[in-house]
């Protein structure tokens, strides 16, 4: 009797161990294989239904102890049934084989150049607009009649720029000007107050070196100064602009601005530099009578438009040498008087460097009365040299304009010549100080000494 208890208990337990195995085999063969190669989370997974196996295995010899051992179980172990196998959870297998290659981890350079790519691709305004400002602070004394030694706010520059595309940029300069503006003595709104000019608004379009067109407001090209220095006197060597490129509201004599449409780029390849600049709009108005706006913005006093021609060299043999000429042609509708006809011929050789400059310009300002053989002529030059010592840079500039009594456009400018000798000192890498003395000889008048003080800045 004994016998056959151990051997029943023998073959319960094996038939509990068999359908133990079964069913794992069967949970096996359910699931996909969980990975064609054994690695360290294979392992772990087989490692884990090992031990779930080897619990359900001692908890059925429990249940069926009594069977084996000839012990009674406690009521609650027999009352209780089998606990029911679930099936484990199908694991995703392992797609390939093939060996996964560690991820590239950017260095911080090209991760600050993704995030500022990725950055400007959503901030529309961080893409496309750039601000630089300049401005500067003087103080000016001479002995000129009715003026007094003051501080002044020179022109507050903002220079705004946007790249729209690899084809088309636009850029303006905005400037704030303290004190009414003075046009050829006229004197528009109360002293001491500020206005906003528009001083250059253009969007340009480059197609290649040889040829790129702009529409708006300009800096007319007539010879080198009006377009290598615009509206800040932080990039000027001097204080201010020579007077014969003097802004059309501070009495100068030429047509700075323009409105319209240029041509320029490249003229010819090779090792001279060749380059040309074609120009037409409205010109300006005349001087005569005084006006509130020379510059015509919106509407032209006439049909006729202003051409202008440029052709400039900076050839590959002497670095920082460039030389050219322009022609520029309008025609001035002075109120109640004639027409007069006007051609600007302007010649140029500067040779820049960048611890040395020499600029030379002359130029013949022709007017012809309409129906009259009335023809005036005002011809003018300036010469400036400098050269930079450390943070200091002296320079010396003479300059010469020589205007007919009984010019029709201009009758007040008469003869202004003088030397002008100063030194600059650069602060720093945004900030300039200056000193300058200015003597200019008048017709029929006393000469004017002047020195001025000037902080320029850049930020």
């Amino acid at each position: 009797m004994r016998a056959f208890q151990v051997g029943a208990g023998l073959v319960v337990r094996w038939a509990c161990l068999f359908c133990v195995l079964s069913g794992a085999s069967g949970s096996w063969l359910y699931a996909e294989q969980p990975c064609e190669q054994p690695d360290q989370a294979c392992v772990q997974l087989l490692m884990k239904r090992i031990d779930q196996l080897e619990t359900r295995v001692r908890t059925l010899e429990t249940l069926h102890a009594p069977a084996v051992s000839g012990f009674t179980a406690p009521p609650s172990a027999q009352a209780q049934p089998l606990p029911v196998r679930q099936q484990p959870a199908p694991v995703a297998p392992i797609a390939s084989p093939v060996p996964v290659q560690p991820p590239t981890v950017p260095t911080e350079s090209e991760q600050a150049q993704a995030d500022t790519a990725m950055s400007e691709r959503m901030d529309m305004s961080r893409t496309l607009m750039r601000i630089r400002g300049f401005g500067d602070v003087n103080l000016h004394g001479d002995n000129a009649p009715g003026d007094t030694t003051s501080f002044s706010l020179g022109q507050l520059d903002l220079f705004v720029t946007s790249d729209m595309s690899d084809k088309f940029r636009f850029l303006s300069e905005i400037v704030f000007e303290a004190g009414p503006d003075n046009i050829y003595g006229y004197i528009d709104g109360p002293e001491n107050s500020f206005s906003v000019d528009i001083e250059r608004y253009l969007l340009q379009y480059s197609y290649n070196d040889y040829l790129s067109i702009a529409a708006g407001r300009g800096h007319t090209s007539i010879g080198y100064y009006n377009t290598a220095y615009h509206h800040s006197t932080w990039l000027q060597t001097t204080t201010g602009r020579p007077y014969l490129f003097a802004f059309e509201d501070e009495g100068g004599i030429l047509p700075i601005h323009n409105v319209g449409a240029s041509m320029f780029g490249r003229l010819l390849p090779g090792p001279l530099g060749l380059h040309y600049v074609a120009e037409v709009g409205n010109g300006r108005e005349s001087r005569t009578p005084l006006n509130a706006e020379p510059v015509q913005n919106e509407i032209s006093d006439t049909n006729g438009k202003a051409f202008n021609l440029a052709v400039f060299a900076k050839p590959d043999a002497v670095p920082g040498l460039q030389t050219g000429i322009s022609v520029y042609h309008s025609v001035l509708v002075p109120q109640n008087e004639p027409k007069v006809g006007e051609v600007i011929v302007a010649a140029h050789a500067v040779l820049i460097r960048p611890k040395y400059e020499w600029l030379n310009e002359v130029l013949l300002d022709r007017h012809s009365v309409a129906g009259t053989p009335y023809v005036f002529h005002t011809p003018g030059f300036y010469s400036q040299v400098s050269e930079q010592f450390g943070a200091y840079r002296p320079y010396f500039r003479y300059q010469y304009v020589n205007a007919p009594d009984h010019e029709p456009i201009f009758p007040d400018v008469g003869l202004r010549a003088g030397p002008s000798v100063g030194i600059r000192y650069d602060a720093s890498d945004f900030v300039a100080l200056k000193l300058q003395y200015d003597h200019t000889t008048l017709r029929r008048q006393s000469g004017i000494d002047a020195i001025t003080a000037q902080i320029g800045f850049t930020f």
